[in-house]
């Protein structure tokens, strides 16, 4: 058995991490050595940087920076950045921002931008003794926690509450340090772990010294000290909305009523099927993540949170809601972002810096507006496509180029397959017949 083990590879310089994984898995070592090391950034100061973003960086993954313009968020237009390698994507997010621009565009409004963390811990004894503990010792967390809140405060941010949790009927001895914090243009990550793990510590040496507990009681195992991911206080709404009757040329040949009413039912069976539900929120978070990721946001944390509040009431169901009332359609999205502006990647990472920049450097929570706004509007098109054209339709059409790629298609049989294919069902078997009539020397009717 070969013996690919390795001590201190985090250690090693990049291009000896290179040269060890080329030697050992890869068929073609010099081509793959070559291959990775050719996306390492032309400018070396940048390739550092990049480097250091994550541990044992050996090249870069590139992913595409794409544009989708014309969109009216609360009066005002933005070009929005969208990171993404879904080709189909982009194009539809643009394709429904210029449909609504025409009809009010986008609004969005947030509820709430209250994050929480927690101190997990057990204790054994009588709850009413930790109750009147957790009292006595309630201003000290604020307290002794100042040096790290201080900054933050001055910004309008953090902490906003902190109550203790029972959970003893869920897990013996278990209980929570709940604490909610306003984190501002920050993420927040960083500082609610901190103020959570200084909690931690005021915790477990005040329990040591408290007069009313005895033995095991003044013993506190903290579990962990941790942000949670679930945000469903940092909330934000978004819509569009227009009459019933402006909505006739939404797809070709359709009328409005015609088209609100297949793209009603579309959206009701999301509400109440978990199957179709997670492929309708997936189309949200298509539009969501793009943009999360243009601005060096964690698109993971989003999409968990997202999909937890998909799920609150019990069973998993679309995070939108259609209403039709006296021939006004509106349809809106709701759902929880914790997005930063400041911190983290945002200053770092170069094309993060653009990608703020062209919205015009937005705080947190016009962030949060503009995310929902894309989000709401990929999943307007995605329904508007299956309840009509069909998502294959103009989906195979945006991945013809791919296919023609992976077939090493000349520019001239590149330019003919679009032509032919205009009128033509795009697959991978169509496209594959199509090359090896051309390439055979047949006449290919366009």
């Amino acid at each position: 058995m070969d013996k690919k083990e390795i001590q201190g590879f985090s250690k090693l310089p990049k291009e000896q991490k290179l040269q060890w994984l080329a030697d050992n898995y890869f068929s073609d070592k010099e081509q793959a050595a070559k291959e990775l090391s050719s996306y390492w950034h032309r400018y070396p100061e940048t390739q550092k940087l990049f480097d250091e973003f994550a541990e044992n960086t050996i090249s870069n993954f590139y992913m595409p920076f794409g544009v989708a313009p014309n969109f009216l968020i609360n009066g005002r237009i933005y070009a929005v950045p969208m990171v993404i390698e879904e080709s189909s994507v982009v194009a539809a997010a643009s394709m429904s921002a210029k449909q609504w621009l025409e009809r009010g565009g986008f609004h969005a409004e947030v509820i709430d931008t209250e994050k929480i963390g927690q101190v997990h811990f057990l204790w054994q004894g009588e709850k009413a003794k930790l109750d009147r503990f957790f009292a006595a010792i309630k201003p000290k967390l604020f307290e002794e926690t100042e040096s790290i809140t201080a900054n933050m405060q001055q910004r309008g941010g953090g902490i906003l509450g902190v109550d203790l949790v029972d959970l003893t009927e869920q897990m013996p001895d278990y209980y929570q340090v709940k604490a909610r914090f306003e984190t501002c243009d920050s993420m927040g990550a960083n500082f609610i772990n901190s103020v959570l793990e200084k909690f931690a510590a005021i915790l477990k040496r005040e329990a040591s010294q408290w007069s009313e507990f005895e033995g095991d009681e003044k013993q506190v195992e903290i579990i962990m000290s941790i942000l949670s991911n679930y945000t469903p206080n940092c909330l934000v709404r978004a819509w569009v909305s227009c009459k019933v009757a402006e909505m006739d040329c939404f797809v070709k040949d359709m009328d409005g009523p015609t088209f609100v009413r297949k793209f009603s039912n579309g959206v009701r069976i999301a509400q109440v099927d978990p199957y179709r539900a997670t492929t309708h929120n997936k189309g949200i978070f298509n539009g969501i993540d793009a943009v999360v990721l243009a601005t060096g946001n964690d698109f993971r944390a989003v999409e968990a949170c997202g999909h937890v509040y998909a799920g609150r009431n019990g069973q998993y169901s679309s995070l939108t809601n259609i209403d039709i009332q006296d021939g006004q359609f509106t349809y809106t999205l709701e759902v929880p972002l914790s997005l930063g502006t400041v911190g983290g990647l945002t200053t770092l990472h170069p094309m993060v810096r653009r990608g703020l920049e062209m919205l015009g450097n937005p705080s947190a929570r016009e962030l949060m507006m503009i995310a929902a706004s894309v989000g709401l509007a990929n999943n307007f098109s995605a329904v508007r496509s299956l309840v009509t054209v069909g998502i294959q339709k103009g989906h195979m059409k945006m991945h013809l180029l791919n296919i023609l790629k992976n077939f090493e298609a000349s520019e001239q049989e590149t330019e003919l397959a679009k032509k032919y294919f205009v009128h033509n069902i795009v697959s991978y078997t169509s496209v594959r017949e199509f090359l090896e009539l051309l390439r055979s020397g047949q006449t290919v009717k366009l």
